[in-house]
C-alpha cells in the first residue's frame, strides 16, 4: 500500500549549520514504525537533499524517515560524525511522536559510511550513553548497506584525513559477514543479505521505484521490520546493540 506523504525540511537538532534533518511520513501517520537514514559518502561529501528519494520511498511504505545531515570532513574528522549522529538519535527520541512517529520502534538504517555510523551508534553504547540513551533499550534494530566497518587496513588514500587515527578497508561483503557473526557470538540476531551482481551504489539507488527491480532492497528492509517488531526482546543481559541487525551487502 502506497501512503500520502508529507515532508518538514531542515529541522534543527543542534547549533551548526549541517545540524539538520528532514523529516517524511505517511499523511496522517500515528505510532508508526520510525527509520533514521544516514547517508554514504565517506564522511566528506553528501547532503540530505540528494537522499529525499530515501525518505520519500521509506513514508510511503509507511515509516516516518529522518534524513540527517552531520557535519563532515573537513569540518570535522572522526569521532565528531557520531557525536552528531548521538545528537540526531537524542531528537528523534524527543520530538519524533508529533510526526507520528513510535519512539520505541526506531530502527537506524545506513548506506556506506552512514551503515558505519549507524552500526556504531547501535553497537558501540558510549555514543548515545552520552546524550542519555541506551542502545538496547532504545534502538529497536539496526539496517547496515556495504557498510565498511572493518576498519583495517586503510586502503583509501581519500580517507586517511576524515578517520585518521581509524583504519578502514574498501567495502566488501565480507565486512557485513563479519560484523554479523561477532554479534550472533555476542547474544544478538543477525541476517546478511549479499546481493550478487549489484555494485556499490546500485544498491541505494534501487530504492527509488524505477530501480526498485533490480534488487529487492525494500522488500527485505519491510520484512526485516515486520520480523522485527513481532519479536519478544532477545537480547542477552551483556549483548551489545539492538536485538536485531540486517546486513545488506554488494558483491
Amino acid at each position: 500500500m502506497a501512503f500520502r506523504i508529507e515532508l518538514t525540511e531542515s529541522i534543527a537538532y543542534a547549533e551548526r549549520s549541517r545540524h539538520r534533518l528532514d523529516v517524511c511520513r505517511p499523511r496522517g501517520a500515528v505510532g508508526a514504525p520510525v527509520i533514521v537514514f544516514f547517508y554514504g559518502g565517506a564522511w566528506r561529501s553528501g547532503y540530505k537533499e540528494l537522499y529525499r528519494y530515501v525518505a520519500k520511498a521509506l513514508a510511503r511504505r509507511g515509516y516516518v524517515a529522518v534524513v540527517p545531515d552531520y557535519r563532515i570532513y573537513p569540518e570535522v574528522c572522526y569521532p565528531d560524525f557520531l557525536d552528531d549522529g548521538a545528537l540526531v538519535v537524542r531528537w528523534v527520541k524527543d520530538n519524533i511522536a508529533r510526526f507520528g512517529g513510535d519512539p520505541h520502534k526506531l530502527f537506524l538504517k545506513g548506506h556506506s559510511a552512514g551503515a558505519h555510523i549507524a552500526a556504531m551508534l547501535s553497537i558501540d553504547a558510549r555514543w548515545l550513553r552520552s546524550v542519555g540513551l541506551d542502545p538496547r533499550r532504545d534502538i529497536a534494530g539496526l539496517i547496515g548497506i556495504s557498510g565498511p566497518y572493518d576498519l583495517m587496513p586503510l586502503r583509501d588514500e581519500k580517507l586517511k584525513v576524515p578517520v585518521a587515527p581509524r583504519r578502514d578497508q574498501l567495502v566488501e561483503p565480507g565486512n557485513s559477514v563479519r560484523l554479523a557473526a561477532r554479534l550472533v557470538a555476542a547474544g544478538n540476531a543477525a541476517t546478511v543479505l549479499t546481493y550478487r551482481r549489484i555494485g556499490h551504489f546500485i544498491i541505494i539507488a534501487a530504492v527509488a521505484p524505477f530501480l526498485r527491480f533490480l534488487v529487492p532492497v525494500m522488500r527485505d528492509v519491510d520484512a526485516f521490520i515486520a520480523a522485527t517488531l513481532r519479536a519478544p526482546p532477545a537480547n542477552a543481559p551483556n549483548a551489545p546493540g539492538p536485538a536485531a541487525e540486517l546486513e545488506i551487502a554488494s558483491g
